[in-house]
């Protein structure tokens, strides 16, 4: 009896130059770019709110999440409506490019030499053909605190 390989099934999407995937299971829903409405007194990363389908939901700049260097919005900018520690919210990245299936296998641990800040939310990296995806661990992008002051947000 051959043993099965598992997949997994991943929403890949871009920040610069770099490709990322986070689990499919974890997304809701992808967006075009809608008018953000400001949150005073949040963290630089937190863009604002939107009202999606009825529900107020909290908007993340994952460049300034990471630290990359900010670019303009364009036709392909996306929100990924993502859960969170059971709540939702929108990421805004420069593109949502595929949903892809990596064997388990396939991920490696992260490289020693990711971006010390970035390192904390790589849960591991896959490599497929000439293309490498940095596989994000969603419940490290946010801390504890963080996601209480998006909660109170949402309030």
């Amino acid at each position: 009896m051959i043993a099965e390989s598992k997949t997994m099934k991943v929403i890949v999407f871009q920040l610069g130059r770099e490709e990322y995937a986070i689990p499919v299971h974890q997304v809701g829903s992808i967006e075009r770019v809608m008018h953000i409405t400001r949150v005073p007194r949040t963290a630089p990363f937190v863009e604002g709110v939107i009202n999606l389908r009825g529900v107020v939901t909290p908007i993340i700049d994952l460049r300034k999440r990471f630290g990359i260097e900010n670019y303009a919005s364009n036709d392909n900018t996306r929100i990924i409506i993502a859960a969170i520690e059971n709540m939702d919210v929108g990421l805004i990245v420069d593109a949502a490019n595929d949903v892809l299936d990596f064997e388990v296998d396939a991920i490696e641990p992260p490289p020693e030499v990711i971006d010390s800040v970035e390192a904390g939310y790589v849960s591991g990296v896959v490599k497929v053909e000439q293309r490498l995806f940095i596989l994000l661990d969603l419940s490290k992008v946010l801390s504890v605190d963080e996601m209480k002051e998006i909660e109170e947000i949402e309030d």
